[in-house]
């Protein structure tokens, strides 16, 4: 199917002389035309757009670019419009938008660069006919159109099916997964492995007949799940602070061999470049809170998907818990988290709690980075930039605060893997 798109963006380049881009509804590359020099002999460089460029390159737009494009009114477009360069913002050429539409649902955009040699196409409406040109561009972007459709459709369908495999009732699971056996034909058989992607923002609104499921070319299925059944836990850290509990992403991605998991950590990056890899509720005027993504173990066939989700989802809370980790985390790489991601919601042990309070962050980070380093003071007083004669205060109050004597195995082990679940926090607050 990529190569029809990619037949029909060379359709609309060859008709209108302009390069053109093909992008879905989330500024994802999937198809663009050659951009050659008007000089004669060939000689001469083709301007490049540095947007163009970078989308090409990186396969994806950035958010601030896609919304300086979306405030022309892109997404409600009905016909043509033209948007006019804008060094500043790194849009050196103006550019027509081609609308992507079918049965009124936008899915995409064609991007026309224009250095100017397209001043005088005619785009209709009121001041006068559209351009015979644009009227076949239009025709082939409504063929692109169906196509983007028609794919969306068997995406979503698919993706009911994985959802229904991996978290649906246990009676109709064994259909689910018999039907994506079906669906998926020789790539049920593997190697895969499950991605999970925390927190992912599903369409609303206009959106909403975009759940903004991706299309790479790893990913056999995919499907977003509401967050009590993608256990997203947010960022609560050793400082008590509480997290936030939004919708996550569950790709499942071929791999080439079950010994190389490359393919998924690379889908799982492409993933969080997406801007449905945020969430709601961080600070008025400050930062989205990060995502982060998990993947699972490879698995041969669709038996064991359900567990392979567990083991991604526990990779992402671990990447979003804790930043060494992330952004991508193998559930292979987690540590302790593997076994602490497994156990229900408990209250923190009494003798630790009083250093989980806010007042006593930098004591809990003080201890964590400690026992992290094995109780080699030397190795932590590094890590935390302090002095040593800072560090051995530090862990005096920390006994003092919680009773446990740091020099007993016992108690470091019972105050680190408080302080590594009090990190990761709970599932699906």
């Amino acid at each position: 199917m990529r190569d029809d798109y990619q037949q029909l963006v060379d359709e609309i380049t060859a008709v209108l002389r302009a390069p053109a881009t093909l992008e879905n509804r989330d500024f994802a590359l999937i198809a663009f035309g050659a951009q050659d020099s008007e000089d004669s002999d060939d000689t001469a460089e083709p301007a490049l757009d540095p947007v163009r460029t970078r989308s090409i390159l990186q396969r994806r737009s950035t958010a601030a670019v896609r919304a300086w494009f979306e405030a022309f009114g892109i997404a409600r477009a009905q016909a043509p419009l033209r948007i006019p360069p804008d060094p500043a913002a790194g849009v050196f050429m103006g550019r027509i938008c081609l609308p992507v539409r079918h049965r009124g649902v936008v899915h995409g955009y064609v991007w026309l660069l224009d250095d100017g040699h397209l001043a005088d196409l005619e785009l209709g409406g009121p001041a006068g006919a559209r351009d015979p040109r644009l009227t076949r561009a239009m025709e082939t972007a409504d063929r692109i159109g169906a196509l983007l459709a028609a794919e969306a459709r068997a995406g979503e369908e698919l993706g009911e099916l994985l959802r229904d495999t991996l978290t649906g009732p246990p009676a109709g699971r064994d259909a689910a997964r018999a039907g994506l056996r079906a669906a998926l034909r020789g790539a049920a058989d593997g190697p895969l492995a499950l991605v999970a992607v925390v927190p992912w923002t599903p369409g609303t609104g206009e959106d909403a007949d975009h759940p903004g499921l991706p299309h790479l070319p790893g990913i056999v299925a995919a499907c977003a799940l509401p967050g009590d059944a993608a256990g997203v836990s947010g960022t609560a850290g050793v400082s008590g602070t509480p997290g936030t509990a939004d919708a996550g992403l569950a790709a499942l991605v071929r791999l080439r061999a079950a010994s190389a998991l490359d393919p998924a950590r690379a889908t799982a990056e492409q993933l969080l470049r997406s801007p449905r890899a945020t969430a709601g509720g961080g600070s008025p005027g400050g930062p989205l809170p990060r995502a982060a993504a998990g993947v699972s173990a490879p698995r041969r066939g669709l038996e064991d998907l359900p567990a392979a989700w567990q083991e991604a989802l526990a990779a992402a809370r671990a990447a979003h818990a804790d930043t060494h980790l992330g952004p991508v985390a193998e559930w292979s790489a987690i540590g302790p988290y593997r076994l602490l991601a497994a156990l229900p919601a408990l209250p923190p042990d009494a003798a630790v709690r009083p250093l989980l309070e806010p007042a006593h962050a930098e004591l809990a980070r003080t201890a964590e980075t400690f026992l992290d380093c094995a109780g080699q003071a030397g190795r932590a007083a590094q890590r935390l930039g302090i002095h040593r004669q800072t560090l051995y205060y530090r862990l005096s109050r920390v006994r003092q605060l919680t009773g446990l004597d740091l020099d007993a195995g016992e108690d470091r082990l019972l105050l680190h893997m408080t302080l590594k679940a009090a990190r990761l926090g709970p599932p699906g607050r």
